[in-house]
C-alpha cells in the first residue's frame, strides 16, 4: 500500500510504503533511481541498521519494536520490525512491511509544522518514534526483575523464575547489541546532518536509551548470578545437613553391624547387662560426636 503525505503540506515529497510487492519496489526504484543492491536490501527482513551515502540520496535502515511479538520471542527477528528510509533534499521515502501508527502520528503532527524544512527532519523523527518503541518492554522488563528479585529474598517460589530470567536476559542482550549497531550506523552520518536540531534530539534519546539498556542488561546478569549463588548456597546448606546425620549415624551403625555377626563365640550377646551396655555406648558416642560439633561450631 502506498501513502503520499506530500499533499499534507510538506516542503518536500514524502511517500510511504506498506508491504511493498516485489514489481512495486522495482517501479520505485526506476522513479527514484535507486540501486538494485539498496531495494534488495528492503526486501530482507533480518536487515539490521545501517547508513549508506550514495550519489544522489542517502539510504537508512532502522529497527523498531514489534508490539506483536510472541512472549517467548528472543532475537532480532523475532522482536523488532525495520524500516528503510531513502531521502535527499528534495524527497522521502520509507518502506517497511509491518504496520507502523508512528508514521502515521508524524504524518500528521509536522504536516503543518514550519520548523521541519528538510527530509533528514521527518527522517530523525522517525528514528527517534522507532527507539521509543523499546521504552514499554525496557520498562516491563524492568519491573519484572524487581519482582523476581523480591522473590528470591524473600524465598517465595515462582514458577519457570530461572527460564523467565535468562529470557530477560536474551532480549536485553539482543536490545543491548541493536543499540550499539545503532550508534554505529548513526555516527557516519554528515556534519551537517548533525547539526540539526531533530537529529541532536534523537541522539540524546538513544544515549538515554542506551544507558537504560545497558543497566538492564547489568541487573539481570547480577540477579542471575545472584539467583545461582543463593541455589548453589541451599544445595551445600543440604549437604552440610545430610553430612552431620552421617556423621552421627556411621559409628552407631559400625556398633550395630558388629554385634549384629552371628559368630558362635561373642560373649556380650550372653552377658545380662549386654544389650544395655550396648545402647548406653552408643548414647555416650553420639554425645560425644555432638559435643566434637559444638566445639567445631558446625551445629
Amino acid at each position: 500500500m502506498l501513502s503520499n503525505y506530500t499533499q499534507k503540506g510538506f516542503p518536500f515529497e514524502w511517500k510511504d510504503v506498506f508491504n511493498p510487492a516485489e514489481d512495486q519496489l522495482m517501479e520505485l526504484a526506476e522513479q527514484y533511481k535507486l540501486p538494485s543492491d539498496a531495494v534488495i536490501d528492503c526486501m530482507q527482513a533480518e536487515h539490521l541498521p545501517k547508513y549508506e551515502v550514495f550519489d544522489n540520496y542517502y539510504f537508512l535502515i532502522i529497527r523498531f519494536f514489534d508490539l506483536n511479538c510472541k512472549p517467548e520471542s528472543d532475537n532480532i527477528r523475532q522482536l523488532t520490525r525495520k524500516v528503510a528510509i531513502f531521502y535527499n533534499k528534495d524527497f522521502i521515502l520509507t518502506i517497511h512491511r509491518s504496520q507502523t501508527e508512528f508514521i502515521e502520528k508524524i504524518a500528521e503532527k509536522y504536516s503543518n509544522d514550519r520548523s521541519v524544512k528538510h527530509p533528514f527532519d521527518i527522517a530523525c523523527k522517525i528514528i527517534k518514534n522507532s527507539l521509543e518503541t523499546f521504552s514499554m518492554p525496557i520498562s516491563k522488563m524492568d519491573t519484572e526483575i524487581d519482582v523476581y528479585e523480591s522473590s528470591i529474598f524473600l524465598k517465595k517460589r515462582v514458577p519457570d523464575l530461572l527460564k523467565n530470567l535468562y529470557l530477560i536476559k536474551r532480549k536485553t542482550s539482543v536490545f543491548k547489541k541493536l543499540n550499539s549497531i545503532t550508534r554505529m550506523a548513526l555516527e557516519p552520518m554528515p556534519n551537517s546532518h548533525k547539526r540539526n536540531s531533530f537529529y541532536e534530539d534523537m541522539r540524546d534519546y538513544h544515549l538515554r536509551l542506551e544507558t537504560e539498556t545497558e543497566e538492564l542488561h547489568d541487573n539481570i546478569n547480577n540477579l542471575l548470578n545472584l539467583y545461582i549463588s543463593l541455589s548453589s548456597q541451599k544445595t551445600n546448606e543440604v549437604m552440610r545437613i545430610l553430612t552431620v546425620f552421617s556423621a552421627f549415624f556411621l559409628p552407631l551403625t559400625f556398633i550395630v553391624g558388629v554385634y549384629g555377626m552371628n559368630f558362635e563365640f561373642m560373649p556380650e550377646l550372653h552377658a545380662h547387662w549386654g544389650y544395655p551396655g550396648a545402647l548406653i555406648f552408643m548414647t555416650l558416642v553420639t554425645i560425644l560426636i555432638f559435643q566434637w560439633f559444638k566445639r567445631k561450631k558446625w551445629l
